[in-house]
């Protein structure tokens, strides 16, 4: 298997990842799920050592700073025990950070791998355990809430089946998104003062964690000194970003996830694992430095309730290129027609090496069009089956010749 499950945020891709580990360990191998972030990957292991609680199953938890084994009971263990008994088969499941890339990490049979939030991780990281640069050849399952054009290229090119998760959980309601003009700024902040008095959280997202010379665009730090100064000065406000350490980071999450902070500034560092189903409202500023993959995850931070949501984009350079670029997110909270679009403004990458967007001549009527990529694939099939070397369609020939693809 070599597939991507695209499905939006908080849709089950984790339910269905936990599943496919635990078939895995059942017929007696290992499987590996991996994460961007520490924070995700233990939100990860928390979630499914209680799905799979009453399986007879080791579980692991493998992050730069963190290892932990879980069976009947959740415990702290030396690094290189883990690791042994990696290798040695007694672990069932890992539930990995990009620590499983170091080179001392081997498994004893492993057979699933699954790349959760695969957007974050380059070409090669994927590729290791995945068969194209050791031995191993496992199965794979990539899950993202928003592919990137990349892996949506390679959906038509037959690489990676697809499915997709095309229905939200019950409750869930679509986000609110608008682009806010400058001369609107504190009509904003007075909507989200009177959310945060009614009992709802909010997010000022940053692109910057400090102040730049060079860029002008707000910072997490600067914001945050004047949003408790000037604009919110009698509520609460935290600030998270990557240059914390993770304790630190954890706790002020943690102070958020139980409404002691009303509004937590922060950078992109949130854009996954941040589960707050009392927040409704996601400020971002400086929004046009950010991809419309990146601002649809970001925007997944909220919506995740039963309150209505919002997301308000601000961008300092408010071009009609740029505003156009922006205006998708206000039209869909479709990830799939929101990395549609992405792929039409940047392209979908190479489909052979490591670039992942710039590629300008792939003609495409609709990449949402599953039954036309399905259709052509099966055509590609069997034409390869009964002319494999291409000495009956001289004019693809030269086409696939031009790209230097082996066939």
């Amino acid at each position: 298997m070599n597939r991507l499950l695209e499905g939006d945020v908080g849709s089950g891709k984790t339910v269905i990842a936990a599943i496919s580990l635990a078939l895995a360990a059942r017929s007696q191998f290992q499987g590996a799920l991996i994460a961007p972030t520490e924070i995700l990957a233990i939100q990860h292991f928390d979630k499914i050592v209680d799905y799979l609680k009453v399986q007879d199953l080791n579980i692991a938890l493998l992050t730069s700073s963190q290892s932990f084994y879980s069976h009947k009971e959740t415990k702290k263990i030396p690094k290189t025990k883990l690791l042994r008994q990696l290798a040695n088969g007694e672990i069932d499941i890992v539930i990995a950070t990009h620590a499983i890339w170091q080179n001392d990490i081997t498994f004893h049979n492993l057979n699933l791998v699954i790349i959760d939030e695969q957007h974050r991780f380059g070409v090669q990281q994927r590729n290791v355990l995945t068969g194209s640069e050791n031995t191993l050849n496992p199965h794979t399952l990539t899950m993202s809430a928003t592919p990137i054009p990349r892996s949506l290229a390679l959906t038509i090119y037959g690489h990676l089946s697809l499915s997709i998760i095309d229905t939200l959980p019950k409750g869930r309601q679509p986000i609110t998104t608008k682009i806010i003009h400058p001369d609107h700024r504190q009509n904003t902040y007075q909507f989200i003062y009177n959310q945060i008095i009614a009992g709802r959280q909010a997010f000022v997202i940053c692109p910057l964690v400090e102040q730049s010379d060079k860029l002008q665009v707000k910072s997490a730090k600067e914001e945050y000194k004047r949003l408790s100064a000037k604009i919110f000065p009698n509520l609460k406000l935290g600030l998270v970003h990557g240059q914390l350490k993770g304790k630190e980071k954890d706790k002020i999450l943690k102070k958020f996830q139980n409404n002691h902070i009303n509004i937590l500034v922060a950078t992109s560092v949130i854009e996954v694992g941040i589960d707050i189903p009392n927040a409704t409202i996601m400020l971002i500023e400086g929004a046009d430095r950010f991809g419309l993959a990146q601002l649809h995850q970001i925007r997944g931070r909220v919506g995740r309730g039963d309150h209505l949501s919002y997301c308000f984009l601000f961008t300092d350079t408010p071009s009609p290129k740029v505003i156009e670029r922006l205006k998708v997110l206000t039209q869909t909270n479709n990830g799939f027609l929101i990395a549609e679009a992405d792929l039409k403004l940047r392209g979908p990458g190479e489909l052979s090496g490591y670039k992942q967007s710039g590629l300008p001549d792939l003609k495409m009527a609709s990449l949402s069009n599953q039954s036309l990529i399905k259709q052509s694939f099966l055509s590609a099939q069997e034409l390869i089956k009964h002319d494999p070397k291409l000495e009956n369609h001289s004019e693809i020939k030269k086409l696939v010749e031009e790209q230097k693809i082996n066939y």
